[in-house]
């Protein structure tokens, strides 16, 4: 058996040149003793997978955990052992790797303390591999506690019909409990610490562990394993290489922000490096992508061009032939993409069927249509200010101005650069999307000719378009599908989640739709499905 504890990545391992070390530590969140938040795997392979849990010694102490690893969850056939560390360096947060298991196999796995106290026992699954007739991903993205119940999770976790979770980042955020869109009601019930925006170690670890609080979260984690990864919200909104826009000067230093963010993300996480790949069998290879700290550049604000010039649809049409289209902005970077490039060409040479991106942000280049008096309730008036905002809007949009400079939208030359590669390779290109908070589904084209197709995943919790727009949802939908001809479906209004099935002939997506922000139920009340065809390139209606 392997353990792995405290596994720096290169993001890590840069920022903790500025100073990282130095932060204050953690106090924990209740209870404050023990096993204080279940269990969790992640990161599974056909011969492993990442184990984690949290204890705390009633005197603050390291303490050294048995690990045992079985096929049956009373443990009378163990097949592997090994000890673990929690203690104060890691906020008490202990991870361990077994190695040697068979592949496309459940497992389960528990923690003893010195003392003799037991965890909670997990459940895991290992990768398949060899020939494979279906394999089925549950897809999560931006889970906000202070906007909506985790209904999508409490869903999830009660089915038995699921290989793996795939998390699209965004599991927590670092804004204030009193946020706009919060409930303060909610924010109170479920004890979410610290109530400001986090900015500290300490706080990044507080944060984390009001989530873990969730039981909803903490059964999806015990029963599951887990492909996560980080989005802007485990640092800062909109952040790149060198910043975010919800980070200022006041707030210290940059490094340091995203360096604790991080940090604490791989301590509260069974998770891997920066990024990395998965072997579903013969049916897919899953590359799981990072898209803000190691490379992004700085994204625009077609804001300040516009300022520069009397006629707004001559600055848009400027701005997006010039500094939009220029070919040196970086989403992935050189050594990121040419890895994907390689793995895909490997990916397809071998005989796998899909190649599968899991990434944090809409690569579509979808533009937003006309915003009409259908948008709003009936009753809603606006006033001179907000009037000349929507007409401002749709001037730039008329103009060409694609939607969100933080998307793939605003690096159009390394999304051309992914798809050239996609297609160089033969390969059947699927992307799973989150950010948005709302449901898309498009074609991806390259040349005028089908390059792949993008499975975009509603939030768990976090408010979409009607936080906005109020007004008719489907009338919105297809505006946005009459103005977007690739764009062949779209849900601006519902919370909840995705479930994958691939094939080794096409796929099928459900996007289940669950209440959220009023209502703790997990039940279903509605859902949509698309499926493609191999090498079709193209979605189409079940």
């Amino acid at each position: 058996m392997n353990i792995s504890i405290n596994r720096r990545s290169l993001i890590e391992a840069a920022f903790l040149g500025a100073g990282i070390a130095a932060l204050p530590r953690a106090a924990w969140a209740s209870p404050t003793r023990g096993f204080t938040h279940s269990v969790a795997s992640g990161e599974p392979s056909a011969d492993g997978v990442t184990l984690w849990t949290r204890y705390v010694r009633p005197d603050a102490g390291e303490a050294r955990l048995k690990v045992e690893i079985a096929e049956d969850d009373r443990f009378r056939a163990v097949v592997a052992a090994g000890e673990a560390v929690a203690g104060p360096e890691n906020d008490y947060c202990a991870h361990i790797r077994p190695t040697g298991l068979r592949p496309g196999r459940h497992y389960y796995y528990r923690f003893t303390a010195p003392g003799g106290e037991v965890s909670p026992t997990g459940r895991t699954k290992t990768l398949p591999s060899g020939s494979l007739d279906r394999f089925r991903i549950a897809v999560m993205s931006c889970s906000n506690i202070t906007s909506g119940w985790f209904t999508a999770y409490s869903h999830a976790a009660a089915r038995d019909d699921i290989d793996l979770i795939v998390h699209l980042g965004d599991y927590i955020y670092e804004s204030p409990t009193t946020r706009s869109d919060a409930l303060a009601e909610l924010a109170r019930v479920r004890d979410v610490q610290p109530l400001g925006e986090i900015e500290t170690l300490a706080d990044y670890r507080l944060r984390y562990a009001s989530y873990r609080n969730d039981p909803a979260l903490q059964e999806l984690h015990r029963l599951h394993p887990w492909v996560v990864m980080w989005d802007d919200h485990e640092t800062a909104n909109n952040s790149w290489t060198g910043g975010a826009e919800n980070h200022s000067d006041t707030e210290g230093f940059w490094a340091l922000r995203a360096a604790a963010g991080v940090r604490a993300f791989r301590e509260w996480l069974p998770a891997g490096s920066d990024y990395a790949a998965y072997q579903l069998g013969d049916l897919a290879t899953m590359y799981r992508l990072e898209t803000r700290l190691l490379a992004r550049d700085r994204q625009f604000d077609p804001q300040t061009f516009l300022a520069r010039a009397g006629n707004a649809e001559q600055a848009i049409a400027d701005f997006v032939n010039g500094p939009l289209a220029d070919s040196n902005r970086q989403l992935l970077g050189p050594t990121q993409l040419g890895w994907l490039a390689d793995g895909m060409k490997a990916s397809v040479s071998a005989g796998t069927k899909w190649q599968v991106l899991a990434q944090q942000v809409i690569m579509a280049p979808l533009v937003m249509p006309s915003i009409t008096s259908s948008w709003f309730a009936s009753d809603f008036v606006p006033d001179a200010k907000e009037s000349a905002e929507l007409e401002l809007t749709n001037r730039m949009h008329r103009a060409g101005l694609p939607i969100g400079m933080d998307r793939w939208n605003g690096y159009p030359a390394e999304r051309t650069r992914v798809l050239q590669a996609a297609t160089a390779a033969g390969a059947s290109l699927v992307t799973l999307s989150g950010d948005s908070h709302n449901a898309w589904a498009s074609d991806l084209m390259l040349d005028g000719k089908p390059a792949g197709v993008e499975l975009c995943v509603q939030s768990v919790s976090s408010f979409g378009l009607e936080r906005r727009f109020t007004g008719n949802a489907d009338a919105i939908a297809r505006d946005y599908c009459d103005i977007n001809p690739n764009l062949k479906w779209c849900d601006t209004s519902r919370r909840g989640y995705m479930v994958i099935d691939f094939t080794p002939t096409g796929l099928s997506c459900d996007w289940l739709f669950l209440p959220s922000r009023l209502e703790k139920s997990a039940t279903v009340t509605g859902a949509h499905r698309l499926v493609s065809d191999l090498r079709s390139h193209r979605l189409s209606a079940a």
